[in-house]
Formats: structure tokens, sequence, C-alpha cells
């Protein structure tokens, strides 16, 4: 691949996982054209622009989501398309407006704008397990999800599992429009991403960990973990395989808060969460397994997730959001 043909697009190219996304495509020799709400707001770009060879080939571009046709002249001339920007909120006021809107309406205002520029080889979406688990099949100890699995939008209303339906409903808009436009299209679908921030600001992720920390995540919930540095990996992956399709399920372990708070009690017994989380011994959700077979084929060895949590841990005290 020469120069000219490593021209790509990132977008929402602040976030947590587009960061390490464009710091490895940075270190491969790519020119990043990348998107951001406010290019001139140093909090936000920073830490970009101060990543090994981004005063040669990095390009800040402003975006939106909802602004039909702002993609158009941006990834004119790229070879691939890395779309990572949709919003991840938990619980909304107005889910539609919040969430539904900017996930699918931009996810589909960036194809439209790829259809129209026919050096684009490859778009590799952001997806998530949310757009494959969800649709009321038992999810027990002997079962195993793979990327054959999707969540069902009707399912996730019902249930006003709002993220789940933005990502679910945004998934779908995606392959309607790739089969119907002749792109080739690349889904990866990554579980609860951990580990290390590049960006100055916490993501969702990170304020778990921070609650977590303070004894305050005693939810009885189960985790589908993988590092944010596989899954940054994995885009790159799906872009430079030719024959990879399809969709990635992208998970470590599926792991029982009992055992998190376990290992972080080793990492860091000065915590004393084992007094502080009183109610961890309600029942638990049952884990099951997620196929890594064809992650795998994209040259993934996954990172342990008691890794990714420590070092998750250490990045926030490096940022000063943690002191132990």
């Amino acid at each position: 691949m020469n120069a000219a043909e490593k021209v790509v697009c990132v977008t929402g190219a602040s976030g947590f996982i587009a960061s390490w996304l464009v710091k490895l495509l940075l270190e491969r020799g790519y020119t990043v054209r990348a998107t951001v709400r406010e290019p001139n707001d140093p909090k936000k770009t920073e830490h970009l622009v101060s990543l090994d060879g981004a005063k040669e080939r990095l390009h800040l571009f402003k975006a939106e989501l909802l602004d039909e046709g702002c993609f158009d002249s941006i990834v004119d001339g790229c070879q691939g398309v890395f779309h990572t920007a949709s919003p991840v909120i938990l619980s909304a006021t107005d889910p539609q407006a919040e969430i539904i809107d900017p996930a699918v309406k931009g996810t589909l205002n960036v194809l439209k704008s790829c259809a129209k520029v026919p050096s684009i080889k490859r778009v590799v979406l952001t997806a998530s397990t949310s757009s494959v688990l969800y649709n009321g099949r038992p999810l027990t100890p002997d079962v195993v999800a793979d990327e054959t699995w999707f969540s069902d939008s009707r399912f996730c209303k019902e249930n006003k599992l709002w993220y789940r339906l933005s990502k679910t409903l945004a998934e779908e808009a995606a392959w309607r429009f790739a089969k119907d436009n002749r792109i080739d299209l690349v889904v990866l679908n990554p579980g609860f991403v951990i580990g290390p921030l590049l960006q100055p600001a916490l993501n969702t992720t990170s304020e778990w960990i921070l609650t977590l920390t303070r004894g305050e995540s005693t939810s009885p919930s189960t985790y589908r973990f993988v590092d944010v540095r596989d899954v940054a990996y994995a885009h790159i992956q799906a872009f430079e395989i030719p024959p990879a399709t399809g969709r990635y399920c992208l998970v470590e372990r599926h792991v029982q808060f009992p055992e998190v708070l376990k290992t972080l009690n080793e990492l860091y017994p000065t915590l004393g969460l084992q007094e502080k989380c009183k109610d961890q011994d309600k029942p638990l959700e049952p884990i099951f397994r997620i196929s890594q077979e064809k992650a795998k084929s994209l040259g993934l060895s996954f990172i342990p997730w008691e890794v990714s949590l420590r070092e998750a841990i250490e990045s926030l005290k490096e940022k000063g959001f943690l002191s132990i």
C-alpha cells in the first residue's frame, strides 16, 4: 500500500476507542483525517495532536453527526473510513433525540458521503455486543453467542433498552444502506471496553471503574470485557485484511461482579472494597460465552481482562482522577 492509498478517515476521533485507533494508524504510516465536534478545543484534541506522526499526517475536521453532507469533503480521497462516532448514553430524558437519532442518522450520513467516493475500499463500523445479544433468547452457561446473533429492536424498545436499541437500529441501517449502495462494510461488535485512556476526559467505562474503586458499584452484573487496544487493532485489521467480512464479536472474557471485586482486592488491597460492597451477595446474572473464533481470524490474541483493568486504574491515577 503506497502513501496515496494510506489516507483514512476516523469519525469521533477524540473518543476512547477512536483515540487509540488514530494512534495505531499514525504508527503504521497512515494519513488520518479525524473528525471531532470541536477541533479548536485543546481539551478535546491535544492528546491527538501530540501523538507521534500527528504533525505530519493528522488533519482535524469539524463534523456533526446530524449535519447531512458534512462528511462529503472529509472522506473525499480516502481509501478507508472508520465510523466510531456514536453517543454512549445509558439513560436519557429523550432517548430518540439524545441517543437513537445521532446513532442511526449519523451512521447513514457518514455512509451516504462514502457512497459518493469511488476511492473508498472499505468502511469499518464500530457497533457493539448490544446489537448482538438482546433478543430474548436465554443466556445460560451452556450458550455460545456469535456473529450470527442479532438483537431484536422490538425487544429492546419494549424493555426500554435505549442504548441497545440505538446500536441495533444503527447497525441494521448500515447493513441495508451498504447492500443497496455496494459499500464494502465490516462491523465490529466489542463488549465492555476498558483499558488505559489517551483522552483527558472520562468515558463511560472509565467512570464505571472509578465508581468501582470507591465501592459505589454494587450491581450484581456481569461484564463482557475487552481491551481498548485490542478493539483499535481489530479495526485496522478489519480494514487491511482483504477477506475480512461481515461482523466480528470482540470479547476477552465474560466476568461476574464478585470476580471483578476479588481481582481488584488482590491488585489494590488498600481500597477495602470487600467491606464497602455490602450487597455483593445479590443473585448474579448468568455468564455465557461469546465466540472468539472469528475475531482471532483478524490476528487478535486478547489482552487478559485483569491486565486491562489494572492498566485502566493506573491510567486514571496518572491523569489525576484517582489516588490510591
